[in-house]
């Protein structure tokens, strides 16, 4: 399985009262590991875009498991779960330098026209990219 990493200095901007990261901050680091990934795929996000389409998020899933604090570093690991017709799975985990798990997510994705939202298969927009996802997504 081909795992991603992206490395994050948390930011006191982050944080909450509490002096941990607030939840949502969480959603910008999976988007920043899926960017990561992407580009260690040797594809881009924003070609993509530029071609005409869109990837929205469907649903995210993220359990949290130990705090992150500023001043912390943490790893976004990354790697595709599973790898379908017209969705794409990815999954996460959010690790301290100690390796201690912080969390796990999921998120789940469609590629879309970006002028009327309609679902298109990955393979009729780049046969390459989804013949790599095809091959190093977790479930066979």
């Amino acid at each position: 399985m081909f795992i991603s990493e992206k490395e994050i200095e948390v930011r006191y901007a982050e944080t909450d009262q509490m002096g941990v990261v607030y939840h949502a901050n969480y959603l910008v680091w999976l988007e920043m590991g899926r960017t990561q990934l992407i580009q260690d795929l040797g594809f881009s996000y924003a070609g993509l875009e530029k071609d005409g389409y869109l990837s929205p998020v469907t649903n995210v899933n993220i359990n949290y498991k130990a705090p992150v604090k500023y001043g912390d570093n943490v790893k976004v690991r990354i790697w595709i779960e599973k790898h379908g017709k017209l969705r794409t799975t990815y999954g996460y985990e959010i690790v301290h330098t100690d390796g201690t798990l912080s969390s796990t997510a999921t998120t789940e994705h469609v590629v879309v026209r970006k002028e009327d939202f309609k679902p298109v298969a990955l393979a009729k927009i780049d046969a390459a990219w989804d013949s790599k996802y095809k091959e190093i997504v977790k479930e066979s």
